[in-house]
């Protein structure tokens, strides 16, 4: 299946652009696709999957626009035609 990637901020920094497209088996999870990342991307490595494999604190991962913490966290399947968004933590104030 093809996804969208969109990553935001410092991630962008990381991927070297702000959107690409990639292939993953039918049936991969958000936890699948962050970990394929993180092998792909020294820049990603580590920032986006905690050790126990959830979604590291402060992360804002988005599917199709909701995040996935309110739907199924790293379990949430991906389908065809998906758009994944990946923001890093924001401070401010």
């Amino acid at each position: 299946m093809e996804l969208e990637l969109k990553f935001f901020a410092t991630f962008r920094e990381a991927v070297g652009q702000k959107t690409i497209g990639r292939e993953f088996d039918d049936g991969a999870t958000v936890g699948e696709v962050l970990a394929a990342l993180e092998s792909e991307y020294d820049g990603l490595e580590g920032n986006l999957l905690a050790d126990d494999g959830d979604i590291r604190d402060m992360l804002s991962i988005l599917k199709n626009g909701r995040e996935v913490v309110h739907l199924d966290g790293t379990e949430t399947l991906m389908e065809d035609g998906d758009t994944l968004s990946v923001f890093p933590p924001v401070a401010g104030g």
